[in-house]
């Protein structure tokens, strides 16, 4: 067989791969298909505009609950995806969650500084819990969530989407297969022009800035492709003197993750340029690239061999839908989910050697 024709090959199996871990497949859950019912908290823009929707398309889920501070919010959605007006909730009776029978899965979709509270609270109502990313604003409140799950013999997935998305998983493979060669370089840039007033600007509420949001997914992806957790990082910092908007948050930061097995990943985030958001491995013998990488849809990859570029051919997913799907599944057959808390601590504790490395200016041990 030729070379070429040995590479495409690999390339279909690949791709048959890639798509079967996006969309989730795992064992037979019954014939009428049980439903997991999720309480969702926290009404923003995300739950709105991208997680309730993703919800009502989903296989193995269904809302059955919201959380909200705003009343006429929440009883808008509530109408439009079918949730009992007795299942709407404030955040004074949050805790009363646990008196509904009909919530398996409390979904945290709040600002960062406020994960690891409703999420312990979530445990304690006997509830599971899928926290949106980062897991927490610190190490220590990570780990609580942990031992909080733990304690209550509840599972808790944190919302890494890309994990769950066709595209990234396509990467991670090739990169993985010696298709390329060996790895040598990740590369990551990833940010947006970020509008003044919104919470991601509050140190309290966001925990940090670019880092904390956009910058998680770039440490994800180099620990994906490295299949392994970095030994230290150096990083430096840089703000803009006369713009208001970073008082309390970082506007830019570069950052390098140096891996055990001689892997290192070189990445830039920031809120004060235009969106950017891909991804590239580089290996002995070419590279895989994600761009886009981690818009909400339009995912488009490629990479290359001896100097032969090829598109990835994949069908794209609804990332929420199908994350959403994976921690139902799990929760129905008693299986391990793929984004769980121990790997949200992990990225916490990246994140803060990174701050501590652009704080000091010294290379900082992980």
């Amino acid at each position: 067989m030729q070379a070429g024709n040995m590479v495409s090959r690999r390339r279909l199996m690949l791709t048959a791969s890639a798509v079967t871990l996006a969309a989730g497949i795992g064992p037979v859950v019954s014939a009428q298909e049980k439903k997991i019912g999720f309480a969702i908290v926290g009404l923003g823009g995300l739950a709105m505009n991208q997680i309730l929707p993703a919800m009502a398309k989903t296989r193995f889920c269904k809302t059955v609950a919201l959380v909200s501070g705003h009343p006429d919010k929440a009883k808008k959605m509530a109408d439009k995806y079918g949730v009992n007006p007795k299942s709407i909730y404030n955040y004074e009776n949050y805790d009363t969650l646990k008196d509904n029978l009909e919530v398996d899965v409390i979904y945290i979709v709040l600002p960062n500084g406020m994960h690891a509270e409703y999420t312990i609270r979530g445990f304690k109502a006997g509830k599971h819990v899928l926290s949106q990313k980062p897991m927490a604003t610190s190490v220590a409140d990570a780990q609580a969530m942990c031992d909080a799950g733990r304690a209550a013999g509840k599972k808790l997935s944190v919302g890494y989407r890309c994990q769950h998305e066709p595209f990234h998983n396509m990467m991670m493979q090739i990169a993985r297969s010696g298709d390329i060669g060996q790895v040598k370089v990740v590369r990551g840039d990833t940010g947006f022009n970020c509008q003044a007033g919104v919470w991601r600007l509050d140190k309290k509420l966001a925990g940090g800035g670019p880092l904390m949001d956009v910058g998680i997914y770039t440490i994800q992806e180099a620990c994906m492709v490295a299949r392994e957790t970095p030994v230290d990082v150096a990083a430096q910092v840089f703000s803009s003197p006369d713009d208001p908007r970073f008082k309390e948050v970082e506007e830019s930061i570069a950052y390098t993750l140096r891996f055990p097995h001689g892997v290192v990943a070189a990445c830039t985030s920031s809120y004060g340029y235009d969106w950017q958001n891909s991804f590239r491995a580089i290996g002995t013998t070419g590279w895989v690239e994600l761009e886009p990488a981690i818009a909400y849809e339009g995912q488009a990859g490629r990479s290359s061999r001896f100097g032969k570029v090829e598109e990835f051919k994949l069908q794209p997913v609804d990332h929420f839908g199908v994350e959403m799907d994976h921690f139902a599944q799990c929760i129905i057959n008693n299986t391990d989910v793929k984004t769980p808390g121990e790997m949200g601590v992990r990225d916490m504790k990246i994140m803060a050697a990174i701050y501590e490395a652009a704080k000091t200016g010294r290379v900082v041990k992980v």
